[in-house]
């Protein structure tokens, strides 16, 4: 069997089907039509400081495994970020960027980073992609390799062919098998139940609204979109990581994995005022873009915590992943979950220190779940 390993610099030197044969179907982060999306929306390339370099596999002619990466020549939009390390490499005057990233753009979602045609081709395959990815750190092409928020069995894996663990904490509802949200409460101490619903009651005056993506309408999404710019613009000065381009080729190519929970006064029924858009996958709901026009923290844990929970226990999925950081979702039922990355490292003098402090992070992150637990709202 001839295998032979490159990269492309755009998912459009490959088909859909050929991408797409790789990947559950069902997870809706590493789909062709979501990541061309980033890329024909300009999301990425460009100056956006992630350049497409997606590491392909062939036998011969035929695509036998991929994994989605970039270039990066910042850190920004990653989520497990690596600031520290980056401004030990400048104190050293050690270049850290171009480095590369086995990632999801601006999306801390744990899920597949490695698709594969069958999955008996692995220990075939990971050995190949390992040494080519170490040769590139070799020749010092690259600073570093990251595979940011793999599943937990493909670190392990990639553990064994010499790379560092590095861990992280988001927060994951999951479905007790609840019938209605009342089921949920039920399972609150009466404190933090009479919390909930205080704050639930806050924004009973608001017209709240669940639109799937399969009936949202260009106007719709002027609205969505302005709400997630306009959040960005007062948080960090710029109009976000996804630019409407590429909102609107989701929208025409994902419709069916889409879910939005807007509001709206009871006197302007077609204005939004706030969004929060969710992915489907078979068991779990993603909540991914949030926006307001009108600043109201009780309605951002209505519309990304509470209406999708609702949402969960109605249509009977398993886990509802709200994003990444946020320990206020502690209060709402989201437990902390262990998440992973692996790393490698072109030979520095930093490395041996690199080493160690992620060791000792790890240290940090195993206290934190176990103190973090301790302020979830369920009875004992």
């Amino acid at each position: 069997m001839s295998i032979s390993l490159r990269f492309l610099s755009s998912l459009a030197e490959v088909t859909a089907k050929q991408w797409d044969t790789l990947f559950p179907h069902d997870f809706p982060f590493t789909r062709y039509a979501f990541l061309n999306a980033l890329e024909q929306g300009a999301s990425v390339d460009g100056n956006s400081g992630w350049r497409s370099q997606h590491l392909t596999v062939w036998q011969d002619e035929h695509l036998i495994a991929a994994v989605p990466g970039y270039l990066k020549t910042h850190s920004y939009g990653e989520y497990l970020f690596d600031w520290q390390i980056a401004q030990a490499y400048e104190q050293y005057r050690l270049p850290f960027y171009p480095k590369w990233v086995a990632a999801i753009p601006f999306t801390p979602v744990a899920g597949p980073r490695l698709g594969i045609v069958n999955s008996t081709l692995l220990p075939e395959i990971l050995p190949l992609i390992s040494q080519y990815l170490q040769a590139a750190l070799a020749t010092k092409q690259l600073s570093s390799v990251q595979w940011l928020y793999p599943e937990q069995d493909l670190c392990g894996s990639l553990h064994s062919q010499g790379f560092w663990m590095r861990y992280d904490v988001q927060f994951l509802w999951q479905n007790q098998g609840y019938q209605q949200f009342s089921d949920f409460l039920a399972s609150f101490t009466s404190r933090k139940r009479k919390q909930v619903l205080k704050e639930r009651a806050s924004c009973q005056h608001l017209v709240l609204q669940k639109l799937s993506g399969t009936t949202l309408s260009p106007q719709h999404w002027q609205q969505i979109i302005k709400c997630y710019q306009a959040t960005y613009l007062k948080r960090s000065g710029h109009t976000g990581y996804i630019s409407e381009s590429s909102f609107h080729l989701i929208a025409k190519n994902m419709a069916q994995q889409l879910v939005v929970f807007v509001a709206s006064s009871a006197e302007q029924p077609d204005k939004i005022i706030a969004a929060s858009l969710c992915f489907i996958s078979k068991d779990t709901l993603y909540g991914r873009y949030w926006g307001a026009i009108a600043e109201n923290d009780l309605l951002h844990f209505e519309l990304c915590y509470y209406q999708g929970i609702e949402h969960c226990i109605k249509h009977g999925l398993q886990y509802f992943d709200a994003g990444a950081q946020g320990e206020h979702k502690l209060k709402r039922g989201f437990a902390p979950v262990q998440r992973f990355g692996a790393y490698a490292f072109a030979d520095t003098p930093l490395s041996g220190a690199i080493k160690n402090y992620f060791a000792q992070e790890s240290e940090h992150l195993s206290a934190y779940i176990a103190s973090a637990r301790q302020a979830l709202p369920y009875k004992n």
